[in-house]
């Protein structure tokens, strides 16, 4: 039987009853179609509202327009309101199943009663001051006792001030300067070579293809005595070759550098300690974040005490990093891994979810359509950008949220067949409908 889960409701509070009456208006599937055009308005004028006072529409790039839906997108929701279980609900009412789940950051599901109680309750003790918190070092405690590599813990806000601090601690460890990395690492000057970031930002780092064992082997020779260390991404878009890994852990050893994993992802979801407890490869630091506190905002660089020390040699500081809200949320996350496998879960429920669709992909007959990634953090890849953009588009519509270009995340709150049942109906008309439109 599926472990089930509250989501937004005390336990002592009822459940509402149903309705008397359902409305006569209403399509046995959604909106009327006159409320589906008032709808789409609504949304729409949230697209346009945010766009005038902030840059892109949203803080979170991942979150804009483009990013859900693709180039020339005019339909399809960009905002919420609520968020319960692994349904949002959007400024105009629709309701949608998010396959999404908050980029990753939510492995549990939205609102769960457990992790609200225990934020509440740090909030009314207080959520910060001028001295640490004491369930900052409790936290770092039981970090220690599940993930392989953690000896100490830093915490921090975001993954990617987690991997500039944990490469900033290497550099301090190793008096080295150079980075070789594969995978995506944040926006930070360190790795970057957007606009606005100076050439000499991110010279010492050299990037190398993902499974590539050749070419991150050369890239080790050529920094010599220079590499600092190794940080990789262990899943991109698949599991990694046994070599990969390995060789990473090799090359660090030969030379006295630092292997670091980026576990953002990984972390809480492969298994709770993350893509190194799975595969039984130690790095030396470690980035944790995501859905280590259900979409609180909290990260932490973990890793041996002999390397993580060199924090204390640098500066590595950030007034939030301790608050009490998101400790009390990782706190509650690791209280319900200990009480479920919820990792075991996320493997068997993210694979109902990547067979239903993949189902629908081969049975619309849709040209240049794949699903790709493993159970728990899959992707649905698309050819031509404006099937993908019609077939997002008419999801969203339909009920259903999925990832433009990167993972859909299985979570505890997908563990119900009716759900499981909706992706992949709406999975299905939204390719019929792209097939349909291009006979038409």
């Amino acid at each position: 039987m599926p472990f089930k889960r509250f989501f937004g409701r005390g336990n002592d509070e009822p459940t509402p009853p149903p309705p008397d009456d359902e409305p006569e208006d209403e399509g046995e599937e959604g909106l009327a179609p006159e409320a589906e055009l008032a709808a789409d308005e609504i949304d729409r004028d949230w697209r346009e509202r945010a766009a005038v006072v902030i840059p892109g529409g949203t803080s979170t790039a991942s979150k804009r327009p483009v990013s859900l839906y693709g180039p020339d997108s005019q339909v399809g929701p960009a905002h919420f309101t609520s968020a319960q279980g692994c349904r949002v609900t959007t400024p105009s009412g629709r309701t949608l199943v998010d396959c999404t789940m908050a980029l990753g950051a939510v492995a549990i599901g939205y609102g769960d009663d457990a992790i609200n109680r225990a934020v509440l309750s740090a909030v009314a003790n207080g959520n910060v001051c001028g001295l640490a918190s004491t369930a900052e070092v409790e936290l770092a405690e039981r970090l220690c006792e599940v993930v392989p590599c953690a000896e100490q813990v830093r915490f921090l806000k975001s993954g990617g001030e987690a991997m500039a601090a944990a490469v900033r601690i290497a550099r301090t460890a190793t008096g080295r300067t150079t980075v070789v990395g594969c995978g995506y690492f944040g926006w930070q000057d360190w790795c970057s070579r957007a606009a606005g970031v100076p050439a000499g930002a991110s010279a010492d780092y050299v990037e190398v293809p993902f499974n590539d064992v050749a070419a991150l082997e050369r890239a080790a020779r050529a920094a010599g005595s220079a590499l600092a260390a190794i940080a990789l991404e262990p899943v991109v878009n698949e599991l990694p070759s046994p070599e990969w890994c390995a060789t990473a852990r090799r090359l660090c050893d030969a030379v006295g550098a630092v292997l670091i994993f980026d576990e953002m992802k990984t972390g809480f979801r492969l298994a709770t300690g993350g893509y190194q407890q799975f595969a039984g490869i130690e790095p030396d630091l470690a980035a944790f974040g995501k859905a280590m506190a259900n979409g609180f905002p909290l990260a932490a660089v973990v890793g041996r005490a002999a390397i993580m020390e060199a924090a204390e040699s640098t500066w590595i500081s950030v007034t939030l990093a301790g608050e009490a809200t998101a400790l009390a949320a990782a706190s509650a996350v690791l209280d319900i891994h200990a009480e479920v496998d919820v990792c075991a879960t996320l493997w068997r429920v993210g694979k109902e979810m990547r067979e239903r669709v993949a189902s629908a992909v081969q049975a619309s007959g849709v040209p240049g359509v794949r699903v790709t990634g493993i159970d728990p953090m899959w992707s649905i890849e698309f050819d031509d950008e404006r099937r993908q953009r019609a077939f997002l588009e008419g999801a969203a519509l339909e009920g259903v949220l999925f990832k433009r270009g990167a993972y859909n995340y299985a979570s505890m709150a997908h563990d119900d067949d009716e759900i499981l049942l909706e992706i992949e109906r709406v999975a299905s008309t939204a390719l019929v409908d792209v097939s349909e439109d291009e006979e038409a």
